[in-house]
């Protein structure tokens, strides 16, 4: 058994499922102990809806979407609440519909925040969760190189960048893929090759390095979401895939509650499986990062939850 860094897992990262209401409804989280969310990230089940980010940075009613380079829009009727133990949604059908399925993956930072100054760039507000390694940047871009300080104590080992003001793509760090590659969560491509989206080097303890391109730097407000690896909470890794039934283990040294999983040796979907959607019969129905498609329970078979990986 791994050494747990956290104790209880819940306080920091929760999936919740619901059913809309079509009316203003506040969602209580189904864990053991309460959890303000600081970043909600929402999808339709059983629509084609495009995925909503809200964050506490951001504000209420304000949301990105991870499958689209929109723009930020905001809805009166999206998320109007961060509660103590979950969130209040308004009658915006994408998110509320009435009947409809969703599920919530929701995170813990720490509230609205406030400004760092540890690199050349100065955030306006950073939200940092140091125990569970996890933060929430915001930026006015320079359309320059430069640093910018991300509130943790470990260096990011996953950031994913939006331009709220432009339309730009989903920029994304992984620390597998090497300083010199970048992939886009809202597409399928291969990840791309070019030292100056992040200067050719990796993130520190302190700062992550920018470029001036307009999808990373822009002069516009820019959100980033950091990650780190907090042992037996969560993990940022690569792994080869074998084409067998049984497919291959990947050991994370606890039980995951949710997956990220993208081929980069060439295109591929992104896909998300997490520890509710049970329901249609199979451990770990699929939703894609990069497409409004609702899920996709032909594919529920596709991951295993195990007690380590």
């Amino acid at each position: 058994m791994a050494y747990t860094a956290i104790d209880n897992p819940e306080l920091y990262f929760q999936a919740k499922l619901y059913t809309g209401t079509g009316t203003s409804t506040a969602f209580t989280l189904d864990g053991d102990e309460d959890m303000q969310p600081d970043l909600v990230w929402i999808k339709a089940r059983d629509d084609a809806e495009s995925h909503k980010l809200y964050d506490a940075v951001r504000g209420t009613t304000k949301h990105i979407e991870s499958d689209t380079s929109d723009v930020e829009t905001t809805e009166a009727g999206g998320l109007t609440a961060f509660g103590s133990d979950g969130f209040t949604v308004g009658d915006y059908g994408s998110i509320n519909n009435t009947d409809g399925l969703y599920v919530a993956w929701c995170w813990k930072a720490n509230g609205s925040g406030s400004a760092n100054t540890d690199g050349s760039i100065n955030t306006t507000a950073t939200s940092a969760n140091t125990t569970a390694g996890f933060s929430i940047n915001q930026w006015d871009g320079s359309d320059a190189d430069g640093t910018l300080g991300h509130g943790l104590n470990v260096a990011p080992r996953c950031i994913l960048i939006k331009n709220q003001d432009a339309t730009e793509q989903w920029y994304v760090y992984h620390e597998s893929m090497g300083n010199g590659n970048r992939m886009v969560l809202n597409d399928t491509s291969a990840p791309s090759s070019a030292a100056d989206w992040w200067q050719d080097t990796s993130p520190t303890t302190s700062v992550i390095y920018l470029s001036g391109v307009d999808g990373i730097n822009g002069n516009n407000d820019m959100i980033n979401y950091c990650w780190h690896e907090v042992q037996g909470y969560s993990k940022f890794s690569k792994h080869s895939g074998n084409g067998n039934a049984d497919g291959a283990f990947v050991y994370t040294g606890f039980k995951p509650a949710m997956i990220i999983c993208k081929r980069y040796d060439s295109t591929g979907s992104w896909t998300i499986h997490d520890n509710k959607r049970n329901a249609y019969g199979g451990l770990g129905a699929t939703l894609y990062p990069h497409l409004t498609n609702d899920e996709d329970s032909g594919e529920a078979r596709s991951m295993d939850f195990l007690s380590n990986g």
